[in-house]
């Protein structure tokens, strides 16, 4: 079962995901609450659309904009509404 781990900690794991451009896309509900903090930043994808981030924070350590999704979705990208993705230092395994 695909499972994104952040400092040894795993952060989503669900059997559930969608793979989109090689980054796996965990259900929104598979995300764990307690560790995730709202971004402002946004960036643009031209066919999925405007991402959202939230940063990841856990016992002093932060790993800013870690965790993207796309609110709104453009309608190619329907896949990934309600759900999140990972980069920077949060690995996917399975």
């Amino acid at each position: 079962m695909p499972k994104a781990v952040w400092n040894d900690l795993v952060v989503a794991e669900s059997d559930d995901t969608v793979v989109v451009e090689g980054n796996h896309y965990f259900p929104r509900s598979a995300l764990r609450e307690d560790l995730i903090r709202d971004s402002a930043t946004h960036t643009f994808c031209p066919w999925k659309g405007t991402a959202s981030y939230y940063s990841l924070e856990h016992d002093g350590r932060t790993s800013a904009d870690a965790v993207w999704y796309y609110p709104e979705p453009k309608p190619d990208a329907e896949m990934v509404r309600d759900r999140v993705a990972f980069w920077k230092d949060v690995r996917v395994v399975d």
